[in-house]
């Protein structure tokens, strides 16, 4: 007994010897190193988050810019379109003097096979030259077209740039005392780049549709009209070899007309209407006319042109353009076919020089809508 008490006396302090020494050396090992898998989890998740967040906002947005009277317009029912289309593209550029002497240049009108596909507003898509295709454009400088649209029951943008070739004739002039005949003579001395961007706003568009005539993803069913305003930005580039005109109309061209280049920059601000006649059962044709007052700014031969402090001087840049689109189609929702006219028109002016260039479109189509709403999914056509 006298032996053992005195080791079960003894034993708790050695149990707590046994622990305090265990703490000890745990307390000095390194802390365990969290999982990075929560953090991860947590970042993918507010990613997720942020990009549903965002599609809603997005959804919302396209509900507000798309809500439209349903006795007018009935909706897009299916999120893509496919395409196939011909254009004809066409320019007229002419060129004045202060005393009436005028040339006039058009290339032969360029035709196009285009396929498009569309995505509810927006269709992009890529144009092929005939002429390329068949061989016969090898030793002309390549005609280049590049144009987004984006149409919405509110408003429309347009965007584009334009390069011609190298294919213009002479198609008119006046003002020259020749000996023969020189009209539709081949000219390869003139070239022209455009790039702008044309935005507008339709102020009755639960009534009156752009999209219906123009990108076919809606339907107007019953006729109706709308007032049109919009804002247009535009870089016009032009070059002029005069030294490859004719010798007879070179020894008389008038010296405000032997430049080299030509850059003007031109704003303009156009209020027009536009106007849907539903004729028969789905066909839809559309008028359009949007006059607009345009300031531009220009650099001759590389100088800028000097317009000075005086409001008469000022208003000297100031011009009157005009945009006029027509279309016509035939659409069931699913299939449709139609054709479409769109032409700018641009003028610029100086005391002794005047330019007008016309660019325009023609274009014919067919194709389809397909994969269906959701939301029109269970409903029939």
């Amino acid at each position: 007994m006298l032996t053992i008490l005195p080791s079960f006396l003894l034993y708790p302090a050695y149990g707590k010897a046994q622990v305090e020494k265990r703490d000890s050396v745990a307390n000095t090992e390194p802390a365990p190193v969290p999982s990075s898998r929560p953090l991860l989890g947590s970042l993918t998740h507010d990613i997720v988050r942020s990009i549903k967040f965002t599609g809603q906002e997005i959804k919302k947005v396209g509900v507000k810019l798309n809500t439209v009277d349903t006795t007018y317009i009935s909706p897009n029912k299916y999120n893509l379109a496919f395409m196939l289309e011909q254009s004809s593209w066409y320019e007229h550029y002419r060129l004045g003097s202060n005393d009436g002497q005028s040339l006039s240049f058009a290339p032969n009108i360029n035709t196009k096979l285009g396929v498009y596909f569309g995505w509810r507003w927006i269709f992009l898509g890529v144009s092929f030259d005939i002429r390329d295709l068949l061989g016969k454009g090898k030793n002309k400088a390549p005609r280049k077209e590049f144009v987004f649209n984006l149409y919405s029951a509110k408003f429309g943008v347009d965007l584009y740039y334009r390069k011609t070739g190298s294919d213009f004739k002479i198609s008119s002039y006046e003002k020259f005392n020749l000996s023969k005949d020189y009209t539709n003579t081949p000219f390869n001395g003139f070239q022209s780049d455009i790039k702008g961007l044309n935005a507008y706003w339709i102020f009755n568009h639960k009534r009156f549709s752009y999209p219906a005539a123009y990108s076919q993803s809606t339907n107007q069913r019953k006729s109706c009209g709308s007032l049109l305003a919009g804002f247009s930005y535009s870089q016009h580039n032009i070059s002029f070899d005069h030294t490859q005109l004719p010798d007879e109309i070179k020894q008389q061209l008038n010296p405000s007309l032997q430049f080299h280049s030509l850059r003007y920059t031109d704003y303009n601000l156009s209020v027009g209407y536009g106007y849907n006649w539903v004729f028969a059962k789905n066909c839809l044709l559309n008028i359009s006319l949007l006059p607009a007052i345009a300031y531009k700014k220009s650099r001759i031969n590389d100088q800028p042109t000097q317009s000075g402090t005086s409001w008469a001087q000022w208003i000297r840049d100031i011009n009157f353009d005009l945009i006029t689109r027509a279309g016509i189609t035939w659409n069931n929702s699913k299939y449709y076919v139609g054709a479409s006219l769109v032409l700018h028109t641009y003028n610029y002016r100086k005391p002794t020089f005047s330019i007008t260039n016309s660019f325009g479109s023609l274009r014919v189509y067919m194709g389809f809508n397909f994969w269906k709403k959701k939301e029109y999914r269970e409903k029939k056509e």
